[in-house]
């Protein structure tokens, strides 16, 4: 089965610089995933829904989300949840 995890960020965020490399790390063991970061400061919505919670990351087509901390076994956790 195939994903895309959603990585809700901003320019300027540490936080989520570390994200991005953990994702990275979980996508390049599994050629089905991929990840897309999403710019909150270009959405008023996810500004007032992730601007506090930063960095998060939700698979797409999911409502549930994880917000950091989150390491590669906490990402692999979270798919798994979805047969992922």
């Amino acid at each position: 089965m195939t994903g895309e995890l959603l990585l809700y960020t901003t320019v300027g965020c540490h936080l989520c610089e570390q994200a991005e490399a953990v994702l990275r790390a979980v996508v390049a063991d599994d050629s089905a995933l991929s990840w897309t970061p999403v710019e909150i400061s270009d959405d008023p919505g996810l500004v007032e829904a992730y601007g506090l919670r930063i960095p998060v990351i939700r698979l797409q087509g999911h409502d549930e989300d994880l917000g950091w901390p989150f390491d590669e076994s906490a990402v692999r956790a979270y798919l798994a949840r979805f047969a992922i």
